[in-house]
């Protein structure tokens, strides 16, 4: 009997990935399904499922960026898992106003070298779109993503938070060609942890980016106390929206922060995770983010092979990662190849 059961389930987790590589979208009451697989043999069948979409739908290439704090602490918003609050100051975040374009170069140079692909430049507060008209910051910004492009051989992206079309228009002209700002949450559950702007504000801003013809990467937090179907509404969301690149964080509670308390995921709790968004979001850029090394331990090869196709390597905004000859020889380990992976549409087998 435990068998018949095991063997149907298989069978159906292989039909719904089939239908999904020939185009299908799963509903909501399908991916609600998928979330009540349990035990950690019937998670992998799972995975395996998922990886399968994702070599069908996406090929065998990681997508390797890096990001860079450009100005770090004293945020105005009171986001429960950012160690970078005003609100609630964590012990490991520093403060320090916008890094030099020398320095900031510097340091895309070096994660050029590292194999990553794109370097994100990072920086704390709720937006340009808030910034005093006598604040020259965004000029400087502008400046350096140009330099980067210049000195270097790796695309510059940006998370500078919210923006309007305008701006972004701006940064389109000066080379940004994708631009992060997660939802971080489904809009049901994003009040829990942040109070000071809202969901739609950010889903206004992912708009602005996208009409102004800058590839939308956004993603959110797993971990932070959501419910299934909250995770699920949120990738739905990102459906939606046509993102191109997800970031998939898995929370590392930071000290300091109304989060510190919460529990790490399990790991299997997070591969599950991954591998839905992959049935939800077959074609997108699944990209392991903040928190993979601290949740996963040894076991961060299953995310690649529940869907990832997409890795931050090298530091996070206030935590280490893990050297990039470690990422280079999992990846290598599971037939894998760092680059520059393909977004919704791009790719076909040769």
């Amino acid at each position: 009997m435990v068998q018949s059961i095991a063997q149907d389930l298989k069978i159906w987790l292989e039909e719904l990935a089939s239908g999904v590589i020939a185009g299908k979208l799963i509903t909501k009451e399908e991916a609600l399904t998928l979330a009540t697989i349990e035990g950690e043999a019937e998670i992998l069948w799972l995975c395996e499922a998922a990886n399968r979409i994702r070599q069908a739908c996406c090929g065998n290439v990681v997508d390797l960026c890096s990001i860079v704090n450009i100005k770090s602490g004293n945020c105005s918003e009171n986001c429960s898992f950012c160690s970078q609050s005003a609100h609630h100051p964590g012990q490991d975040s520093p403060i320090y106003g916008l890094k030099s374009q020398e320095e900031i170069v510097t340091q895309a140079k070096a994660a050029a070298n590292a194999g990553a692909k794109r370097f994100c430049l990072v920086s704390q507060g709720r937006g340009l779109k808030y910034n005093s008209p006598k604040s020259t910051e965004f000029n400087e910004i502008l400046a350096t993503v140009k330099a980067i492009i210049e000195e270097t051989g790796i695309k510059p992206c940006c998370a500078l938070g919210e923006l309007t079309y305008a701006q972004a228009l701006e940064l389109k002209e000066a080379g940004v060609t994708r631009y992060n700002h997660n939802l971080e949450a489904s809009e049901n559950f994003f009040p829990e942890i942040v109070t000071t702007h809202s969901w739609r504000d950010r889903v206004e801003t992912v708009k602005n980016v996208r009409a102004a013809g800058i590839q939308a990467c956004t993603g959110g937090i797993m971990g932070m106390g959501e419910s299934w179907e909250d995770r699920i509404d949120l990738a739905l969301a990102l459906r939606d929206l046509g993102v191109e690149s997800v970031p998939i964080n898995l929370l590392n509670p930071r000290e300091g922060t109304p989060l510190e308390v919460q529990n790490k995921l399990n790991p299997y709790e997070a591969v599950k995770a991954i591998a839905i968004f992959r049935f939800i979001l077959p074609q997108q850029i699944l990209r392991y983010a903040g928190g993979r090394e601290a949740v996963m331990g040894e076991l961060q090869h299953l995310g690649l092979q529940a869907g990832i196709n997409a890795m931050l390597v090298g530091h996070y905004l206030t935590t280490m990662g893990q050297p990039a000859r470690e990422d280079e020889k999992m990846l290598n380990s599971l037939g894998l190849v760092g680059g520059e992976a393909p977004i919704p549409g791009e790719y076909s087998v040769s």
